[in-house]
């Protein structure tokens, strides 16, 4: 961590910084624990990102959804200063964690917004790329337009996705009303809920981080943890006790499924696009 950095964090903590230890994650920018001379511990996040839109959605999950995440300390234009939770998962979640993270989950999917709309009062970030957000009426727009479209044209753009694929994506795009046959209600979501933004303390899902938020079906949550993995059966069963999964959701899954492909193709590259072509195929697209 850059002494710069360090600076902001003495002259916020009016204390010296002792150690700076990295810890796991940091897929965009860096993450260390940080120890202070008069034994606080805190963590600090630097990136390309602007650090003040992440604390923005870290307070509204904590705030508006109840979601446990770690407490913003400070922010200023280059570092973030987050409340240290301590994780003994080791990338490990057990199925008791699994069942945790269903039932915090299932709260925070039950968290609506006042604008009654899907979107989010602010563009937030899905790793180091901006969500566009404007509050809509209808989720087969937003989800077409500010997702799929959003995120096949930019992913075109960078050169990692082919006419002919984004070509594909616009005619899924059109007929989603049909693909997305149902009413869901904006929901409150985390976004990318995956093992690695879990933070686990025995049996229970201490904290989430590294949130990519917005009000959106939540079957977009629940498609993306099965996708990553996390939400095994334990999960799913303890899900469906808690608040339900409603008829149609295996059909709508691989929809679902599209955004974090794209987004992970613009991010890791072409190792994603069978991914999204195989997604497609069987979409009949």
């Amino acid at each position: 961590m850059d002494e710069r950095t360090i600076a902001v964090v003495e002259r916020w903590a009016g204390s010296a910084v002792d150690d700076a230890t990295p810890l796991d994650g940091g897929e965009v920018g860096t993450v260390r624990r940080l120890d202070l001379a008069d034994g606080r511990r805190v963590v600090a996040k630097t990136g390309p990102t602007d650090p003040g839109v992440e604390a923005g959605m870290i307070r509204h999950l904590r705030e508006e959804g109840d979601l446990c995440m770690p407490a913003v300390r400070h922010e200023d234009d280059s570092v973030l200063v987050l409340e240290h939770v301590p994780n003994d998962g080791d990338g490990a979640v057990t199925p008791a964690v699994e069942r945790d993270l269903a039932e915090r989950l299932a709260a925070l999917h039950a968290t609506t917004p006042d604008a009654g709309a899907f979107g989010f009062p602010f563009d937030t970030l899905t790793g180091p790329y901006a969500q566009p957000n404007p509050w809509t009426d209808s989720w087969a727009t937003f989800f077409g337009e500010s997702r799929l479209t959003h995120a096949a044209t930019r992913a075109h753009g960078e050169g990692v996705l082919p006419a002919a694929d984004r070509e594909r994506v616009a005619a899924l795009v059109d007929d989603l009303p049909g693909l997305l046959d149902h009413e869901p209600t904006p929901s409150l979501i985390h976004g990318d809920v995956w093992a690695g933004n879990v933070l686990v303390a025995g049996d229970r899902a201490a904290a989430l981080v590294d949130p990519a938020c917005y009000y959106a079906d939540h079957e977009v949550e629940l498609a993306y943890a099965e996708w990553t993995g996390i939400g095994g059966d334990a999960f799913r069963d303890r899900y469906h006790e808690v608040a339900g999964i409603a008829d149609g959701y295996r059909e709508r899954e691989p929809v679902y499924r599209l955004y974090p492909l794209l987004t992970h193709l613009r991010y890791f590259g072409g190792g994603y696009l069978d991914g999204v072509r195989t997604t497609l195929s069987a979409l009949g697209y």
